[in-house]
């Protein structure tokens, strides 16, 4: 983790996503997913260029079963946007930086 993406447990899931100011990110991701080790840099850039306009935070899923399995995460990297505690959008698989800030942009508007 870095000093751009926050890490989020289930036990800080509700203050860190759901109670959180402004929208997050939520990228779903395990240590052995190789797609989600290409996601992981796209993941750190987009934070750094979004700043305080959006957290992006990263679950663990092999060490924070329970967040994943209520929101229905059956494949990673998952990314769930929330906004006001609310799901807005679902994106699965890895994909270039430029297909994630335009999903990001669209989302935000």
């Amino acid at each position: 983790m870095s000093e751009n993406t926050k890490a989020v447990t289930d036990e800080t899931f509700k203050q860190d996503v759901l109670s959180a100011p402004g929208p997050v990110l939520v990228d779903f991701w395990a240590e052995w997913c190789g797609p989600c080790k290409m996601v992981g840099p796209i993941l750190e850039d987009l934070a750094k260029e979004y700043g305080d306009r959006l957290t992006i935070a990263k679950v663990d899923i092999d060490s924070n079963p329970m967040s994943p399995n209520t929101y229905g995460v059956r494949g990673i990297p998952t990314m769930i946007l929330f906004k006001d505690g609310k799901v807005v959008d679902t994106a699965v698989g890895a994909k270039p930086k430029g297909a994630l800030k335009s999903w990001i942009d669209s989302k935000l508007g």
